[in-house]
């Protein structure tokens, strides 16, 4: 094994504004581990995410980086509480903005993403974020769905007096003048 075969294949930084200039990409496999924000949704972090991340500008002329992400997420199912693997397969295109108030003007299918002032962001960062907005609320293995009964009421149940219907005949009437 080379040296050269364990630094990463993407820059830790890149200059956003050159790569949609340039209309540049870059592709990368990075393990669940370096996604320490992520990390702590996981159940472990056994497993690696694949990624590119394109940027360039639209026919309306915004700037954006279009991130296509692919991984298994290992999550606690909420149902059974055993481990299963979470699909998830990314496709997002992010509208390059550099302040809230332009946000207004990006296109239906773009999600804002706020640039730094320097213009510097960084691959595994942007991944990470959409990985974490794709763990569903509550963790749900495949195949274990909620057994639906139909639990009819028994005869006893039904036949059995109401304790409160006697306060029915307290109630005043509309048309009682009392």
């Amino acid at each position: 094994m080379s040296a050269d075969s364990t630094k990463p294949s993407v820059p830790e930084l890149l200059d956003a504004w050159r790569m949609v200039s340039a209309r540049r990409g870059v592709a990368g496999r990075a393990p669940l581990d370096s996604l320490p924000r992520l990390a702590g949704s996981l159940v472990d972090t056994v497993g690696d995410v694949t990624y590119t991340l394109d940027f360039g500008t639209d026919e309306l002329q915004v700037p954006y980086a279009e991130l296509h992400a692919k991984t298994e997420l290992p999550l606690l199912c909420q149902r059974t509480l055993t481990r299963f693997l979470f699909p998830v397969d990314i496709v997002q295109r992010l509208g390059l903005i550099r302040q809230e108030a332009d946000e207004a003007a990006l296109p239906e299918g773009y999600e804002p993403f706020l640039m730094p002032a320097d213009g510097m962001v960084s691959a595994l960062e942007m991944v990470e974020d959409e990985l974490i907005l794709a763990i569903p609320v509550v963790p749900v293995k495949p195949g274990t769905e909620a057994m639906e009964a139909d639990w009819p009421i028994p005869e006893a149940e039904l036949e059995r007096v109401n304790p409160f219907s006697a306060l029915s005949s307290l109630k005043k009437k509309p048309d009682d003048p009392s």
